[in-house]
Order: structure tokens, then C-alpha cells, then sequence
């Protein structure tokens, strides 16, 4: 795969903007591995080889299991996650997939009983950057070689 872009000298002015954006948001006080889970979900979802690449690493280094890393792509069948992990990851998947699958009530009201309405803001916050992430790395063929990428 050959990157059809650099994505911080093409526009470096907006792209460091979103670069800080997208810090401010990943310390937004949500647990760390519940993030690095969302972010997998979304990346699988949205096909993006570089982001899971990079959030997978992640997740172990913040104390994810393999077990929970390779479920979280069947999560609704899967024991290991807790009520808070599956409404967020539930409300991941509607987020990412907002055209086709909006955000309904009953999602909502899991994800409201288990998260603060602020926290509920961050976490949407948060999707909205890994989508974003997603979309430039598969639009740009744009990969993060230091994580073992070949």
C-alpha cells in the first residue's frame, strides 16, 4: 500500500489542528481500554487496517487481554465485556454507522444507564475521532510504519 499523500505536509495547518483535537479528546477522562476497545470496533467496522493496527498495540499496552481484543468484533456473543464496555460499544457501532442505523432510544437508554451525560458526550466525541482517523487513513492509504507496519 502505497500512501497517496502526507497527511502532515498537505495541509499542515488544519491537519494540526485535528492532530489536537484528537489528543484533547483521548484525555477526556474515559477509562483508557474501554477507548481503545471503541476504537478497534469503529476500525473494524470502517475497514481500516492502519487504525487497528495501531489501537490493538494500544489496547495491550493499557492492559487489554488478546481474549478481549480478538472478541471485540463479536462482543454481543461474547461473556467478557461488561454492561458499560457493551453500551458503548453498541452505541460505536450505531455512531459509525449512523446512515443505516441512527441512534434508537433503547441504544441510548443502555448507554445512558451506564454513562454520565457528559461521559456520554466524550464518548460520541471519541467515535467521531476514530471515524475521522478511519476515513483519512483509508482514503489516503496512510499507515503508521514505527508500529511494525510491512
Amino acid at each position: 500500500m502505497t500512501p497517496r499523500l502526507n497527511l502532515y505536509t498537505a495541509a499542515p495547518d488544519i491537519f494540526k489542528a485535528w492532530f489536537a483535537y484528537s489528543q484533547k479528546v483521548a484525555e477526556c477522562g474515559l477509562e483508557k481500554p474501554l477507548l481503545e476497545l471503541v476504537k478497534i470496533r469503529a476500525s473494524q467496522i470502517n475497514g481500516c487496517a492502519n487504525c487497528l493496527n495501531i489501537h490493538t498495540s494500544d489496547a495491550r499496552k493499557a492492559g487489554e487481554t488478546e481474549q478481549r481484543i480478538h472478541l471485540v468484533a463479536a462482543w454481543r456473543d461474547a461473556p467478557c465485556y461488561t454492561d458499560r464496555e457493551r453500551a458503548a460499544l453498541d452505541w460505536t457501532e450505531h455512531m459509525t454507522q449512523i446512515a443505516t442505523s441512527r441512534a434508537p432510544d433503547a441504544v441510548h437508554a443502555a448507554l445512558a444507564a451506564q454513562f454520565t451525560p457528559a461521559e456520554q458526550v466524550q464518548l460520541t466525541l471519541a467515535i467521531d475521532v476514530i471515524n475521522g482517523w478511519n476515513r483519512l487513513a483509508v482514503g489516503f492509504n496512510f499507515y503508521a510504519p514505527e508500529l511494525g507496519w510491512k
